[in-house]
């Protein structure tokens, strides 16, 4: 039966047909309509954040760990331009979100209205698309269209603005599904002769390395299942970015762990030797490649991935392969067929070279004989494990530490911020994943700088009744820009110091949080364990090394192989300039 409808209920019951379980936001004059709306449908629960970044974060955290799409609703002017990070976030971590904001009214567009911005033109860059929508009769198709956009191809952030006065504007309204033309159609399915010609590279390589990247995660579970049969068929070795941690299980023997800036001696030393790399759903970043010159230079080069324009952009490939990893790699395993796996033992015996000399070992003790922040991952992950929680980050030292000692054996358990670098990323990210995950244990493994940057959220668990835990690993400095003033700077610690900062445990009881202090090693896990056992959320301080560097590494302007390691080990020749910083 059609109807007619306000563009407010319209989106409402678009919204509901797409399956919106939640819908992130804060509320303000330009969207007024649409949360009147909300008020008597009890069939999209809001919730209701401190800050419309954190409303962006949240919606990214429970998109990337089930792996359905975050929805945001967000006023107009302000309301928009706070939720931008969280939007650019999403766009370079293909994160599948629907943003609503509110605009002014359409006669006043362009007026510099109270509380007006341009959002279309500010979210240009940062979304696979955006909309200005300006009839109610459009809504129900734009939106419809927007989750097609946002949830195929390479996922990605698609902002939908709506002027007031369309939310509050009547069109028709039909249950039918919406007859419209389909504009988006991403490849999937890669060509045979492609395929084969893959296949057959493989084959016939003595030092195969997989690389891969998010895309493995976002194509699905079922990616990372046909990613371990492809990997036990070949016996190739495997590595990952920081975004595609827990594509392929940790505890692996083919595993290398990390590679790129903070990666592993292994997995860098065996991208730059291989004679194959095939790369799956990752797009060469700087932060994987150092010093392109040098990157890899004499292997074969596959690239895979369902964006087009990923391949050839940053490292010229011999063979670029456009699809979605889960639907190309079952083409591969069904091409390989009985094929018998090259004999591999030459190079597994070089990769055991390089994994002996234990990249990740760090200094049992601390200089200040504070816990040092390895250790403390470390027991995180050796008394959380078996729980299977979901990880989310902060930004900065921490991070890293996180990637390098926890181990992650399933897709969707590792969320953080890897091209934007948004500090202030976890704490909301672990409030949408416990939302999307309820029965679940969610960590957010923070530093004591960035975890102030949307601290505010604390107040949207509590709301919320949200059991998410925050380990704070806390050396009192921005860590990281600490570590690149001493080894860049001479030490010239310029703003790096934190100071002012809270007591978090005064501050996690004023929330209403249970609050720990952790300050030597000795409690670190039974604290750990007062943690997990409480069934509410926790804040945990964590007092760490306050000038303890995250190793290995690799130099600014240097090549993959060029990494600093504890003790002043170096790994391969380095140049002057990385040669000035041991």
């Amino acid at each position: 039966m059609t109807q007619e409808r306000s563009g407010a209920a319209i989106l409402c019951e678009t919204l509901v047909r797409q399956g919106v379980e939640f819908v992130f936001g804060y509320p303000g004059g330009a969207v007024l309509p649409i949360y009147d709306e909300l008020f008597s449908d009890d069939r999209i629960r809001h919730i209701l954040v401190r800050h419309e970044a954190g409303a962006a974060h949240a919606a990214e955290g429970y998109a990337r760990s089930t792996g359905k799409p975050g929805v945001v609703l967000v006023t107009s002017g302000p309301g928009a331009t706070n939720a931008i990070t969280g939007i650019a976030d999403a766009f370079l971590d293909s994160i599948p979100l629907v943003v609503i904001t509110g605009q002014v009214a359409t006669n006043l567009i362009g007026t510099d209205a109270f509380q007006e911005a341009d959002t279309i033109g500010l979210t240009r860059h940062c979304t696979k698309h955006n909309y200005l929508v300006k009839d109610p009769a459009e809504l129900a198709a734009t939106i419809d269209e927007a989750f097609e956009i946002a949830t195929t191809g390479r996922p990605g952030p698609v902002v939908i603005d709506i002027p007031k006065n369309v939310q509050v504007a009547t069109a028709p309204w039909s249950d039918a599904p919406i007859q419209r033309h389909r504009r988006y159609n991403p490849r999937m399915v890669a060509p045979p002769e492609e395929i084969a010609e893959a296949v057959e590279l493989i084959a016939n390589a003595k030092a195969p390395i997989f690389y891969t990247g998010g895309g493995v995660i976002n194509s699905g579970p079922r990616a990372s299942e046909l990613l371990r049969r492809f990997q036990a068929l070949t016996g190739a070795p495997i590595t990952s970015t920081l975004m595609g941690l827990g594509s392929f299980p940790s505890d692996h023997p083919a595993w290398l762990g990390m590679l790129g800036m903070h990666g592993t001696l292994e997995a860098n030393m065996a991208m730059n030797q291989c004679d194959v790399m095939v790369n799956i759903g990752a797009r060469f970043d700087d932060r994987v490649t150092g010093r392109l010159d040098a990157f890899s230079p004499d292997s074969t080069k596959i690239h895979i991935d369902i964006d087009r324009a990923s391949i050839n952009k940053v490292v010229p490939v011999d063979l670029g392969i456009v699809g979605d990893c889960a639907t190309v790699l079952e083409q591969m395993i069904e091409c390989w067929g009985n094929r018998k796996a090259q004999d591999l033992s030459e190079w597994n015996a070089r990769l055991a070279g390089w994994r002996a000399r234990d990249s990740l070992a760090y200094p049992a003790k601390s200089k200040d004989g504070m816990i040092m922040p390895q250790k403390a991952i470390e027991r995180l992950h050796a008394l959380t494990h078996k729980l299977d929680p979901v990880i989310t980050t902060e930004v900065g030292q921490h991070q890293m530490w996180a990637a390098q000692y926890f181990g992650f054996v399933e897709p969707n358990r590792w969320l953080t911020s890897g091209g934007l670098g948004t500090m202030g990323y976890g704490l909301p990210a672990a409030i949408g994943a416990q939302l999307g995950n309820p029965g679940k244990l969610v960590i957010d493994v923070a530093g004591e700088a960035s975890i102030q940057m949307n601290i505010q959220e604390m107040g949207t668990a509590s709301q919320f009744r949200l059991p998410v835990k925050v380990f704070i690993l806390n050396n009192e400095y921005m860590g990281m820009v600490r570590q690149w003033q001493e080894l860049t700077y001479e030490s010239r610690y310029s703003n790096s110091y934190s100071d002012s900062l809270p007591d978090f445990v005064a501050l996690a009881e004023a929330y209403g949080w249970k609050g720990i202090r952790i300050t030597s090693e000795d409690e670190l896990d039974a604290g750990i364990q007062a943690m997990i056992d409480h069934d509410g959320p926790v804040m945990v301080d964590c007092m760490v090394a306050k000038e303890a560097n995250c190793f290995p590494m690799i130099p600014s302007g240097a090549a993959h192989t060029e990494m600093l390691l504890y003790g002043d080990q170096v790994a391969g020749t380095l140049d002057d300039e990385a040669k000035a910083l041991v």
